[in-house]
């Protein structure tokens, strides 16, 4: 199972999320849940470095499955509008495939 946690402010801000482990849903190379929930991911991150001048900290460990990303300084609009998108899209995939994802969210 794949486990995503946002870490949100007071205000519903995300200022980074984890991801931690592989979905299940098929072995390696067959598994569509990981791969939507990694296309997903890799591209909020590429998108927030690319079109936006917000300040990450990546942290990857593709064997163990782990993405970390912390939001470092002020955080513009459009990075934020693309990580709602993100929350959007994983919990999309939660909603079909609930026993290979669960996102949760905390508050710093």
């Amino acid at each position: 199972m794949t486990k995503v946690r946002f870490y949100q402010n007071d205000q519903g801000e995300i200022l980074g999320f984890q991801t931690v482990g592989h979905a299940g849903y098929a072995q390696s190379g067959e598994d569509i849940v990981c791969a939507g929930i990694s296309a997903l991911v890799t591209n909020a991150l590429n998108s927030i470095e690319r079109f936006t001048k917000d300040d990450l900290e990546i942290q990857c460990d593709e064997a163990k499955g782990i993405i970390r990303m912390k939001m470092k300084g002020k955080r513009s609009k459009e990075a934020q509008l693309l990580l709602q998108s993100l929350r959007l899209g994983l919990e999309s995939i939660e909603e079909e495939h609930g026993r290979y994802i669960k996102v949760s969210f905390k508050e710093v």
